[in-house]
């Protein structure tokens, strides 16, 4: 079934690029200067379970003041975790799409809850039309349940592929969703299309003043398939991280992590990679080998990533000085680099309020290989 499920998804791909006649896409150089390294074992991490026996999770968001969290399962579940012991109901269904890449998928809560007590979430549906959308609707906290939902943006983009759907509070209070190019590339450089691109609005939906388009929810464009959202924890400034080809124009790999400021353009599918002309903004990291990264956050002053076919833990160091972001050191934590995985396939990385680094394994997502009570939620705490 495995072995029928890949040739399938092989050839929805073949399908896709074959009429798909679209300008040639110009690949710059690989802009950092360190070396991948991989550590199957890595010293000083001692990893445990904390949850288990999950519906390909994609989120974990703890919630400020409680001992609670909750956590979406794509298939459209969100599940509520209270000290630490996983609740029997469910805090939430949607009725979603779940096909591919789809389903519900990011999560935030409002930036001054509980006070405003709302929780964000993205997912795909089809429309009465049948149309398929990502949506961002936020639900009103009622501690064991959420309330009625309230739409806050509508109609974005969806597909079976490429859907983004990462959302997050910014240190401004601003919301920024990222979204995916849904396998029609071209509207990644479209202002009027809200695919491939990253968000900012306010936390009822409206455009900021601020924002750097005229009238335009955009904040930044020419995005492929971004699912990370970091702000640096001393600069502030926003990290991403983006899929990279997957066979447009004969391309593979080149997945990345991007600084970005409000307006940038990073030129997708015009170009990928470092270029010194400036037209375009140039990514922080682009890799050979397919990643491809997922979900991010800072912890300890480093930023980890969560990784899918490279199935890793990414650990970077950067450094900043006369005002760019310099890469350190890139490892691959619980991957030996020969096809040795402790872990699977890694969905998202998030710093909990306890100190530990959680990291939640999406191997039941038609793309892994199970192990034992996958899929599940684990964690470690450095000193």
């Amino acid at each position: 079934m495995k072995k029928l499920s890949s040739l399938i998804f092989s050839l929805f791909f073949l399908f896709l690029l074959t009429f798909s006649a679209q300008a040639e896409i110009d690949v710059g150089e690989f802009p950092q200067n360190a070396e991948d390294e991989f550590v199957l074992n890595p010293a000083a991490v001692d990893v445990e379970v904390w949850q288990q026996n999950l519906n390909v999770p994609w989120e974990l968001l703890f919630l400020p003041e409680s001992n609670r969290a909750l956590v979406t399962e794509r298939s459209g579940r969100v599940l509520e975790i209270i000290n630490g012991k996983l609740q029997p109901e469910s805090y939430l269904k949607i009725d979603i799409v779940s096909r591919g890449e789809g389903g519900l998928l990011g999560m935030t809560h409002h930036p001054n809850f509980p006070e405003t007590p709302y929780i964000y979430l993205m997912y795909t549906y089809t429309s009465a039309s049948g149309q398929q959308y990502n949506r961002v609707s936020r639900f009103k906290d009622q501690n064991n349940q959420a309330g009625e939902e309230e739409i806050i943006l509508d109609q974005i983009p969806a597909g079976n592929y490429h859907d983004g759907g990462r959302i997050a509070f910014g240190p401004d209070n601003m919301l920024y969703i990222t979204t995916g190019d849904t396998f029609n590339r071209e509207i990644a450089q479209d202002l009027d299309n809200l695919g491939g691109k990253i968000l900012r609005l306010t936390p009822e939906g409206s455009i900021p003043e601020d924002n750097p388009f005229n009238n335009s929810l955009v904040y930044s464009l020419g995005h492929r398939n971004p699912q990370g959202l970091a702000w640096h924890p001393e600069t502030g400034e926003l990290f991403i991280s983006d899929h990279g080809p997957s066979g447009e124009e004969g391309l593979r790999a080149k997945d990345r992590i991007k600084v970005v400021e409000a307006g940038s353009n990073f030129g997708w599918p015009d170009k990928i990679g470092y270029f010194e002309n400036g037209e375009y903004a140039n990514p922080l990291i682009m890799w050979k080998n397919a990643v491809p990264p997922s979900g991010m956050t800072f912890y300890r002053g480093d930023l980890y990533v969560g990784t899918l076919r490279s199935q890793s833990l990414l650990r970077i160091e950067v450094s900043r000085e006369n005002n760019n972001f310099e890469v350190e050191k890139i490892e691959h934590l619980f991957n030996n680099g020969s096809g040795d995985s402790v872990y699977g396939r890694i969905r998202t990385a998030v710093a909990g309020p306890d100190g530990y680094l959680y990291f939640l394994t999406n191997n039941r997502d038609g793309r892994g290989s199970p192990r034992e009570n996958d899929d599940k939620i684990l964690r470690f705490k450095l000193e």
